[in-house]
């Protein structure tokens, strides 16, 4: 599925090795659209489902819509991140 997400952003002229940067506590981390990707395919089958789906959305509605779809999709994966790590 991975493939095909990487073609449909290619089909788009969206390079899936562009990274978008965050900053949390003061350290940057950077994430590559394929990393966030990749990262939501390791969920359940449904998840994935509704991943594809919102990025269909988003890529109808142009470079900026699939900008803010990853920014907010990486959000997530870093909060989830953190709240792991507290929690051990």
């Amino acid at each position: 599925m991975i493939e095909n997400i990487k073609a449909r952003l290619l089909e788009h002229y969206i390079n899936p090795a562009s990274t978008i940067e965050y900053e949390v506590n003061g350290k940057r981390h950077c994430l590559s659209l394929e990393e966030i990707a990749l990262s939501y395919m390791q969920a359940s089958e449904s998840s994935q489902q509704i991943f594809v789906a919102a990025l269909e959305q988003a890529l109808q509605e142009g470079k900026t819509g699939v900008q803010n779809y990853f920014e907010k999709m990486g959000e997530m994966l870093l909060m989830s991140a953190l709240s792991q790590k507290f929690e051990t």
